[in-house]
C-alpha cells in the first residue's frame, strides 16, 4: 500500500496521510519522528474498516518488530494496533452478552487479551492476525467470568465440571430425545456418579438470589424466600426443660408431687390446696418456694463429672 494513499472518508473508508506538520498532528509532536517515517498516520482508527485493518496492521507488525520495546515509538504503534483491532475484541464480547457481567468490563477485559495477542504475534509465520488473536480474548474473557462471576468460589475443576455436564446434557437430550439419565451423563463424561452429584452441587454456586425476591414470579407480596426458611422454634426448648425435669419431680416426695400437680395441674390455689391437704395457705406457699426453689437448682446446675 502506497503510503501517500487517501481514501474520501465520506465512503466510511478512513483517511490515511503521511505524518504531517506539527501544527495539524492530532496526536503529541515528536521530539524524533524519523524512526516511524514513512508510517501512514491514522487519523481515526476506531472508523477504519475490517479490511483495511487488517492491510494496515501487517505494516505496523513489521513496523512494531524494528522498535525498541518501552521506546515512546513502540508505544505509539502499538496503541495504534490496539486501536485498530478493537472491533474484534467487541465481536468476542458478543458471545457474552447474557453474562452478569456489564459490557464494558467484558470488554476491557478482552482488550487486556488483545493486547496479550499483539505482544506475542510474529508476522513471519504467515498467519493472519485476527485468527491469532481472536482465541486469545476469547479465553481471556472466559478466565474472567470463571474467576470473578462465580457467587461462591469453587475449584476450577468443578467449574470445568459444571460446563461439561451442561454441554453433554444438551447433546444428549438432543441425541435421545429425553432428558438423560445420571448414568448416560457419567458414560459420556467418563466419570463416575458421585463426581457427577459433585459437579450438580457445584453449579448451585453459580448464581445466587436474594432472600428478598419473591418465591415466584406470581407471588408479589411477602411470600418472600425468607419464608421458606426455618426459624427458631420455642416449644423445642420447653420440650428440652420437660425432659430434664422429669427425672427431678421423680424424685420427689409423694407431698410434693401432689401439691405441684395440683397447683400447676389442676390450677389450684394455694388456699384451696390447703384445704385438700389440711395445710394452711402459708404453709402450702413455703412448701411450693421451696420445691421449685430445689428444681430450679437442680436444673441449671452443671452436671458432676464422672
Amino acid at each position: 500500500m502506497s503510503n501517500n494513499r487517501t481514501t474520501d472518508r465520506g465512503r466510511g473508508q478512513p483517511a490515511l496521510k503521511n505524518r504531517p506538520s506539527a501544527q495539524n498532528d492530532r496526536r503529541p509532536v515528536r521530539d524524533d519522528p524519523e524512526p516511524l517515517a514513512g508510517l501512514p498516520e491514522i487519523a481515526e482508527p476506531l472508523t477504519v474498516s475490517t479490511a483495511d485493518a487488517r492491510t494496515l496492521s501487517i505494516s505496523l507488525f513489521e513496523r512494531l518488530r524494528s522498535l525498541e520495546e518501552g521506546t515512546a515509538d513502540y508505544s505509539y504503534v502499538r496503541n495504534t494496533l490496539v486501536e485498530l483491532n478493537l472491533s474484534l475484541v467487541k465481536y468476542a464480547a458478543t458471545r457474552f452478552r447474557r453474562s452478569s457481567e456489564s459490557w464494558e468490563d467484558i470488554v476491557q477485559v478482552g482488550t487486556v487479551g488483545l493486547i496479550k495477542a499483539i505482544n506475542r504475534f510474529d508476522p513471519e509465520r504467515g498467519n493472519e492476525f485476527m485468527s491469532f488473536a481472536l482465541p486469545t480474548v476469547l479465553g481471556e474473557i472466559r478466565r474472567h467470568l470463571r474467576d470473578t462471576s462465580w457467587s461462591v468460589h469453587v475449584p476450577r475443576r468443578l467449574q470445568e465440571l459444571r460446563l461439561g455436564l451442561a454441554k453433554a446434557n444438551d447433546a444428549l437430550e438432543q441425541e435421545l430425545g429425553r432428558p438423560p439419565t445420571p448414568a448416560e451423563l457419567g458414560a459420556h463424561l467418563h466419570i463416575t456418579e458421585a463426581e457427577l452429584r459433585e459437579g450438580r452441587l457445584a453449579a448451585n454456586g453459580f448464581t445466587s438470589r436474594s432472600l428478598d425476591v419473591p418465591a415466584d414470579d406470581d407471588d408479589g407480596g411477602p411470600g418472600m424466600l425468607a419464608r421458606c426458611l426455618g426459624s427458631d422454634d420455642d416449644s423445642f426448648e420447653k420440650i428440652e426443660n420437660l425432659e430434664a425435669l422429669k427425672p427431678l419431680v421423680a424424685a420427689l416426695s409423694a407431698r410434693d408431687r401432689t401439691i405441684l400437680a395440683l397447683r400447676f395441674g389442676d390450677e389450684l390455689t394455694q388456699a384451696e390446696i390447703g384445704e385438700r391437704l389440711g395445710l394452711s395457705q402459708m404453709h402450702v406457699s413455703r412448701l411450693l418456694s421451696r420445691i421449685l426453689g430445689d428444681l430450679r437448682t437442680a436444673l441449671t446446675a452443671e452436671e458432676p463429672p464422672e
